[in-house]
Formats: C-alpha cells, structure tokens, sequence
C-alpha cells in the first residue's frame, strides 16, 4: 500500500448530499440574502443583527446534519492509508469532524466557533450569537462568528501552500473552482509535482488543470476512489 502524502480540498458539493445547501442553491439560506449583507466585514458593521441571525441560523443546520458517505470515506482514508492525509475544508459546518476526520484545517472558519473583532481572542460559539456577547478576554461587545468572509484572508495559508507543495496526491471534492485563492491549488500542487484528482458532481471551472476526473455525487465516487486508493 502506498505511503503517499494526499491533500484534499473540500467544498460545498460535498456537504450537499448531508443538507447543507451550496451557495448556488435555490430556496437555501443563501438564496434569501444578498453575500454583501452577510458574508462580508461591512455588512456585519452595517448590520450585526441580521449577521448574527443568518450565520445563528446555519449553526443551528449544521449542528443537526450527519455526515454522508463522502465525510465517512475520507475519515476512513485518514485512519488506514500508510501516510499523510490532510483535509483542506473550505467548509464552515464541521461536519469532518463528526465523521472522524482529525487532520483538518478549516481556511474559511468554522461555525462552533467564535471571534471577537476587538483582540482577535477565539473560543467556542454558544449555539445563539448576539450583538450584545461580551468577549471573555478583553470584554468588549465585539462578539462575531469565526468566519473568514469575503475580503478576509482565509486561514492557514502559508501552512496549506506548503503542503500542496509537498504533496504526491492532491484531490479537490466538490467546489467550484471560482474562488481564490482555493481556485489555485491544483495548479500549486501541480508545480510539486502531485497526481491531480477532481471529485465533483459536475466539471468545474477549473476542470482542464487536473490529470484525472471523476463525475457523479460525492456519496458515490468519493467511497470508491477511497477504495480505489487503499487498495494500491
């Protein structure tokens, strides 16, 4: 069995099958509200209420789905192939997590937890946000999600470029391929000298860029390649 290193990344599509609608759903969470009102710095400074109530809402979602057969396989990859598997999530919901997964770096935050836009201090999210949360460090009324929104710099990412950079395998499962700088692993990993893998239901933007695709929902293809792959 190989002792390869294998990064993958992991976005919307593969939280679907448990859901967690994508930002392109119709009728989703996401649909009812414009991303500059909710997923961005100066939406929250305009309005920290309903900031507050939207990402309350996608906690409370998240805290009540399951993870699909697509989590379940990558946790299962983690605890019996020979080397290094790391999960790179530009998921909020944590839902790796619940499937088993350790190795996991969240680059867009995470839902459980908290931030406080005074002094930076993080800890876990109650399951209700508000305005008025005091932060336990520094005790200003500062309290925001911890979630990288859009103008933020995702987390991690110097940890992340040298991975890519060192990785035999990397594996993009579910995203679009449209945001950076996620949209630019492929190629990243490429330079080093990794296979490229695209798991997806359908081809993404950045579809030519990888040497090998496979088409179809994640609880069905991410299984088998898991398969495919402690098998060799």
């Amino acid at each position: 069995m190989s002792s390869d290193k294998i990064v993958i990344l992991t976005g919307a599509g593969i939280s679907a099958e448990s859901g967690l609608g994508t930002f392109r759903d119709e009728g989703g969470l996401w649909a009812q509200h414009r991303i500059e009102d909710v997923a961005t710095p100066e939406g929250f400074h305009r309005n920290p209420d309903l900031v507050h109530a939207f990402y309350n809402a996608r906690r409370a979602q998240a805290a009540e789905a399951e993870p699909n057969a697509a989590h379940h396989a990558l946790a299962r990859l983690e605890r019996e192939h020979p080397g290094e598997v790391l999960v790179v999530t530009q998921n909020v919901d944590g839902l790796h997590e619940k499937a088993g997964s350790r190795n996991v770096l969240h680059m867009h935050g995470f839902l459980a937890g908290a931030l406080c836009a005074s002094c930076d201090h993080r800890w876990p999210a109650p399951l209700e946000m508000s305005k008025s949360d005091t932060c336990p460090a520094c005790g200003h009324a500062a309290t925001r999600p911890d979630i990288v929104w859009f103008g933020e710099m995702p987390y991690y990412m110097d940890e992340i470029w040298s991975h890519l950079a060192s990785a035999d395998t990397f594996v993009a499962i579910g995203t679009s391929g449209e945001v950076y700088p996620a949209a630019a692993f492929v190629q990243e990993a490429d330079r080093g000298g990794a296979h490229t893998i695209e798991l997806n239901l359908a081809p993404s933007s950045r579809v030519s860029d990888f040497a090998e695709t496979c088409f179809g929902p994640a609880s069905q293809i991410v299984p088998e390649w898991v398969a495919q792959e402690l098998s060799r």
